[in-house]
């Protein structure tokens, strides 16, 4: 074989804020385990203002880009070509670049997301609930839309948000209902929930968990368990959480950036896991 693959490539994720991503363990992890000894990937602190100038430095040895906040919609126009499942919700987290030069943007999450449910035995369900209405929650509309076959409701904090998710649902072609955030605990009942909020959003619901819960989506990995989360668990329900995510849409990249069919799901999960568990021991050593 003698293509661009038998030499250094490079890849990387950018964002503002990265010190903190997942994303360089799970990607070193799957070229090791692929026996990729000349790929590498790292991490660089990049925000809306200094993309344009990033992309354009590059030079052909780079195989792709991943990107996370404030950069998935700011790097769009600088795109040659946004595929499909990036532009229905016009976020990309991927970027590929071609032999010929070219921008190509896609978006792994919202394969990701469903990828990770049907890990868990979750291929269809009748209904479900979202709780928020951020970024992360146009994803889950998306990935709903995949797997869904009824209403979804969407539990926001304000009217401006309702009207966003009640537009996201007509483009991605869910049928979407909103209630206020004073009414989340309601929404637990439904047979799966998706927590796209932040950090401790959730934390008060804990306590409403119902009886016989079904399957719980929480987007966060850190700190985890969350409180909503290790309730849910209590009571016997299925809980996919944000590292299930996180390496399911990594899988794609690598094989979006690699061109191999096949991308190593236990060794990447094996990799996040561990180094979830050196950040948590890290933190109780200092506390």
């Amino acid at each position: 074989m003698s293509d661009l693959r038998e030499h250094r490539r490079r890849a990387a994720v950018l964002g503002s804020p990265i010190a903190h991503s997942l994303s360089p363990v799970l990607h070193r992890a799957a070229y090791a385990e692929l026996g990729l000894g000349e790929w590498t990937y790292d991490r660089f602190e990049v925000d809306e203002a200094a993309l344009p100038a990033f992309l354009d430095g590059l030079d052909g040895s780079w195989a792709g880009l991943s990107l996370t906040m404030p950069l998935k919609r700011a790097v769009i126009p600088l795109l040659d070509e946004v595929r499909e499942t990036a532009g229905s919700v016009e976020a990309v987290n991927t970027v590929v670049f071609t032999p010929d030069g070219r921008r190509v943007g896609d978006n792994t999450d919202i394969p990701g997301i469903v990828a990770a449910l049907r890990e868990r035995g979750v291929g269809s369900v009748p209904s479900a609930a979202v709780l928020g209405a951020g970024a992360t929650a146009s994803s889950a509309l998306a990935a709903l839309a995949r797997i869904c076959s009824g209403e979804v409701t969407a539990y926001v904090r304000s009217e401006a948000r309702a009207d966003e998710m009640r537009r996201w649902g007509e483009r991605l072609g869910v049928s979407v209902r909103t209630a206020d955030w004073s009414r989340a605990a309601e929404g637990l009942a439904a047979p799966l929930v998706i927590a796209t909020t932040p950090a401790g959003a959730t934390d008060g619901l804990a306590d409403a968990v119902p009886d016989r819960p079904g399957t719980l989506f929480d987007v966060l990995y850190e700190p985890w368990p969350t409180p909503l989360a290790a309730a849910w668990s209590e009571r016997g329900g299925a809980v996919v959480g944000g590292l299930d995510l996180l390496v399911h849409q990594a899988v794609l990249q690598v094989g979006l950036m690699t061109g191999r069919d096949t991308s190593p799901l236990a060794a990447m999960r094996a990799a996040g896991e561990a180094a979830l568990g050196a950040r948590a021991a890290g933190r109780e050593l200092t506390e």
